[in-house]
């Protein structure tokens, strides 16, 4: 059995995280699976929990927007977006920090980032001191688990699981930011009329 932990315990989700560890933890959307980014330990138990080709980047799950900064360059319209929309489901295509270890954008150029979508996640990323990896909680290519059963069927190397319930049960809205026509890589819950109304207000 993979221990299961309400949200109240923060304190010893964290300590799995800082240990290198991996949990899944319910987001807005989906469920996901999540490791710190400052340790490549971490990132390659990440990899064995998924069973991720290499190929593929994660996401990353940021506490704040000065999490968000120093990770990644947020120029003007990053910066409505994430005004606009954050915390929610959306996910924003950056150019990447140059500093930032290569293992953790895979070596592309480009990081998807996202700010936490709970008070626990937040809470969780803000103690360890450490945007996280998220992805969903699947094996790669698999459809995303509904409920913590599946995960533990599909992900049993997990040293850890959060309660609690998703919302939308769909990914969120993927926008690329890096060229001034933005391109939205997949639809969620946010449209990409809300997307344009929000970059369009401002360039008046």
């Amino acid at each position: 059995m993979i221990k299961r932990y309400k949200v109240e315990q923060i304190e010893e989700m964290a300590q799995i995280l800082e240990n290198d560890g991996v949990i899944s933890v319910p987001t807005d959307t989906v469920f996901g699976v999540c490791a710190r980014i400052n340790s490549q330990i971490a990132y390659n138990k990440l990899l064995e929990v998924k069973k991720r080709p290499l190929n593929k980047a994660f996401p990353v799950m940021c506490a704040n927007k000065e999490q968000i900064k120093n990770i990644a360059i947020v120029d003007e319209i990053a910066e409505k977006l994430i005004k606009a929309f954050m915390p929610g489901p959306i996910t924003l295509v950056l150019e990447k920090n140059n500093k930032l270890p290569r293992y953790i954008t895979n070596g592309k150029d480009t990081i998807a980032v996202r700010m936490a979508t709970s008070k626990e996640i937040e809470k969780l990323i803000t103690k360890i001191g450490s945007p996280i990896f998220m992805t969903s909680a699947n094996q790669s290519g698999q459809p995303e688990c509904t409920n913590l059963d599946e995960i533990e069927k599909v992900c049993p190397l997990l040293d850890g699981m959060m309660e609690g319930e998703v919302f939308y049960s769909i990914g969120s809205t993927i926008v690329d930011c890096r060229t001034k026509e933005i391109e939205i890589l997949r639809e969620g819950p946010i449209s990409f009329e809300e997307i344009k109304k929000v970059i369009n207000e401002s360039n008046h």
